[in-house]
């Protein structure tokens, strides 16, 4: 094991994991705002071209379940310069001319290997850092994962118009390069310790989560929310583009881009949670997120509806560090079969967010979809009131492997 890094080197290890969050997970989000290209390019329904997110999510949160286990095995260094590698071979294949089904297969591969970042960067902070620098830097990691999900459609958005879609995987393929050659150039190998056993162990905690209420609970709040914030965004674009608005897509591109400011309260809930109780927290933002939605479907203001994407934006960004923190304190010993089902979970509703809310909208219309979106997030509400944290369990740190 290696010393504890110096002061200066906290700060370029903090930024270079904050930077590996935000460019891994806008991954998921790039293909929102090139839907339509997408579709028009292949000759495809947007339901189809919607598929290129829905199989990434779906093989991300797989991936989940795989490489945790693999990144105690391997170490966590080893295991995230290789999947930045591996993803961004494939990220670059994905935009060559090519059958659709290719694509589909490149974007399912793309996820699979996006998912050596979550489960391996937070228990790398726990082997790199000090245990009062851990915190600042698994806040700075987390706002990178929820600021992923308005910059990755932002840059997707405009790097698209001034080029073509093929450019946005031109792009991120060569970030992720950057990226991997940076990791292996600044952040230490920390451990070459090999573990034994790591599969019978992380089998042992499955069963162990699997009879714990509270965390099937957690799980069943979880899955509504990338659920509803991609389902969205994916219907966002099309409705601002037409009457009564007309937005242009540069319009659409900075509206997008507003949700920034709603991601900012993701950091902020962190440290507020330490100082009230996780549930109430927790419900606050779940209410804020359902009434924001109910609002953007009920009202024709576009400033409204604007406003009430960023309250909605915020409320979300609340609930993860809220959740993440729930989880890690009635895991315990348990923590990385916890924590990768939370993720699991996590992406399966990203994954079904688009395609479901694309049907709805054709079905019950803009606002019928928007009160949809809100009646999933009511339900994760519900789940809260069934909720007593109480001691009764081992605790660890209540963020270690706690992981978007």
């Amino acid at each position: 094991m290696v010393k504890p890094p110096l002061l200066k080197n906290n700060y370029i290890y903090t930024i270079l994991l904050f930077w590996g969050a935000l460019v891994v997970v806008s991954a998921v989000y790039i293909i929102i705002p090139i839907t339509d290209s997408l579709a028009a390019y292949f000759q495809v329904t947007e339901q189809q071209a919607a598929w290129m997110s829905s199989v990434f999510s779906v093989f991300y949160a797989c991936g989940f379940l795989l490489f945790a286990p693999l990144s105690q095995k391997f170490g966590n260094k080893q295991i995230i310069v290789f999947g930045l590698l591996v993803l961004a071979c494939f990220t670059f294949l994905t935009a060559l001319p090519q059958a659709y089904n290719t694509v589909l297969t490149f974007r399912a591969l793309q996820g699979l290997f996006a998912a050596t970042f979550a489960p391996t960067a937070l228990a790398y902070v726990f082997e790199l850092f000090p245990d009062h620098w851990r915190i600042t830097v698994i806040g700075y990691i987390s706002f990178g994962y929820v600021l992923s999900g308005v910059i990755g459609q932002a840059v997707a958005d405009h790097v698209s118009q001034l080029l073509d879609w093929q450019s946005v995987f031109y792009l991120f393929a060569a970030i992720y390069i950057v990226t991997a050659l940076l990791f292996i150039w600044l952040l230490p190998k920390v451990s070459n310790e090999t573990k034994k056993n790591v599969m019978a162990e992380y089998m042992r905690q499955w069963r162990v989560i699997s009879k714990r209420k509270n965390l099937l609970l957690c799980y069943g709040i979880t899955f509504p929310l990338l659920f509803t914030f991609i389902g969205m965004y994916t219907i966002l674009g099309d409705y601002l583009q037409a009457a009564p608005y007309y937005l242009s897509d540069e319009d659409i591109f900075y509206v997008r881009a507003l949700g920034v400011i709603g991601m900012i309260f993701s950091p902020i809930a962190a440290k507020i949670a330490c100082r009230v109780k996780e549930l109430t927290l927790l419900r606050f933002s779940l209410c804020l997120s359902m009434i924001s939605l109910i609002l953007m479907g009920v009202s024709s203001s576009l400033p409204l509806i604007v406003i009430m994407s960023i309250t909605y934006v915020a409320g979300i960004a609340c609930t993860f560090p809220v959740i993440m923190k729930i989880i890690g304190d009635i895991s315990g010993l348990e923590r990385s079969a916890a924590s990768s089902f939370y993720a699991f979970v996590l992406f399966i509703g990203a994954s079904l967010g688009p395609i479901i809310s694309l049907v709805v909208v054709e079905i019950w219309g803009r606002a019928g979809t928007h009160l949809f979106l809100a009646g999933c997030i009511a339900i994760a509400f519900l789940m809260t009131l069934s909720m007593k944290l109480h001691g009764g369990y081992k605790r660890a740190d209540p963020f270690s492997e706690i992981h978007l």
